[in-house]
């Protein structure tokens, strides 16, 4: 499967939390890579993404998820630096999307990938050179 049999055009909601995370990375000097500012421009414009990208994402945000739990994560007045960071990635929105889009991928690979099975249904398996 290439990149190009799946469209992973992040939505508004996604493209919302990269701009505010880069708005606030702006204001407060700190938070993110520049992986992650990367990331966030693309997902602010809306940039179709490739399939590894959205596994990039879904990984981020597994790694990441403790972040949560530091004082002023979600706090736009004196936010942490895992907030902005973590809105740099798309923020909730852009962790649920990331692993629908990851699952859907998955899920596309496995209907491309030939069967094993014939037309009755039974497993065809290869001619063996040692008969």
């Amino acid at each position: 499967m290439t990149d190009k049999d799946f469209d992973n055009r992040p939505p508004a909601d996604v493209a919302a939390a990269a701009e505010k995370g880069l708005k606030l990375r702006a204001k407060f000097r700190r938070g993110g890579t520049t992986v992650g500012i990367a990331r966030a421009r693309d997902l602010q414009h809306r940039k179709s993404l490739s399939d590894l990208t959205v596994k990039r994402m879904v990984s981020y945000f597994a790694r990441h998820k403790v972040d949560k739990r530091a004082e002023n994560f979600g706090d736009d007045e004196e936010p942490s630096t895992g907030y902005i960071a973590w809105l740099l990635w798309g923020g909730d929105a852009g962790q649920k999307w990331a692993e629908e889009q990851a699952k859907a991928i998955e899920a596309k690979k496995r209907e491309k990938q030939p069967s094993r099975h014939g037309r009755d249904g039974n497993v065809q398996r290869h001619a063996s050179h040692h008969q």
